[in-house]
């Protein structure tokens, strides 16, 4: 698949790296690169040589500032056109990094929130450098956020922890990061490239299939975990509720205003 500035896809040593290149809008991601991603992932399992993936923001200040609901796709396949009927770009993302049959890992270089925090929940394991910041702003917004990545979270930080996360909106850093389970190793940002293409390097020489056998024996373990059709419709409307309430026009115009916002409940 061709390659976009915004999105740098490299294989090094049977480890892919996927670097969100977007600094201008805090590598915030679009529906064009989450189905890059989506395309780029199928395409490295089919060809079953890139046997761990490094997602990153770079060298910059940001991991992922979120999804940019603003963009646009331009260049959709008649194959992603498919895949997106029953699925939007970002559920159908993170869904990607999510399943890939080999093992992933989020280096986290900088803040990261909303969908770019979704992203790193998707990797098998989360390495940070050590000053950075992330949190899940839907409640700060007057979002209600999509089922399928309330379960991702669930799934890597328990029930109790989500609940904490997503009620209070807070933004952690440092110990908290480890506490909620949002990262598993907090590190030097000197350190943090060499640690995560050391382990990278060590997993993709390891085994194919044990690797490739016990990641997709534990996914299956967590799909135990899953709404009725009757549920998922019932989330459905509550999303489109708030998606079109005015708390959401009032969360967001607060946020670029810098203030407080002042939520009707309608």
């Amino acid at each position: 698949m061709a390659q976009s500035e915004e999105l740098l896809m490299e294989i090094k040593r049977n480890v892919g790296t996927v670097t969100f290149n977007r600094p201008e809008r805090r590598n915030s991601v679009t529906p064009d690169m989450l189905m890059q991603i989506h395309q780029t992932l199928k395409e490295w399992g089919e060809q079953d040589t890139v046997r761990a993936v490094v997602f990153t923001g770079g060298e910059g200040k940001a991991f992922s500032s979120g999804y940019d609901i603003t963009a646009i796709p331009t260049e959709v396949t008649e194959e992603t056109k498919e895949a997106l009927r029953n699925a939007n770009p970002l559920e159908l993302g993170l869904h990607s990094v999510k399943n890939f049959p080999y093992p992933t890992i989020a280096m986290i270089n900088g803040y990261a929130f909303g969908a770019g925090v979704n992203t790193c929940v998707c990797c098998d394991i989360r390495i940070a450098a050590d000053d950075v910041k992330m949190g899940m702003p839907p409640a700060k917004l007057g979002l209600v956020y999509h089922p399928e990545g309330l379960r991702q979270f669930i799934h890597v930080l328990g029930m109790a922890k989500t609940r904490e996360i997503f009620f209070t909106g807070k933004t952690y850093q440092g110990q908290d990061l480890l506490d909620m389970g949002l990262v598993d190793h907090l590190v030097p940002r000197a350190e943090l490239k060499e640690t995560v293409y050391s382990m990278a390097e060590e997993i993709a020489g390891n085994a194919p299939l044990s690797l490739k056998g016990s990641k997709r024996i534990m996914n299956m373990l967590e799909d135990s975990l899953s709404l009725s059709e009757a549920q998922l419709a019932e989330a459905e409307k509550m999303i489109a509720h708030a998606f079109n309430s005015h708390d959401l026009k009032e969360g967001q115009t607060a946020f670029i205003e810098k203030r407080k916002p002042k939520f009707i409940g309608e």
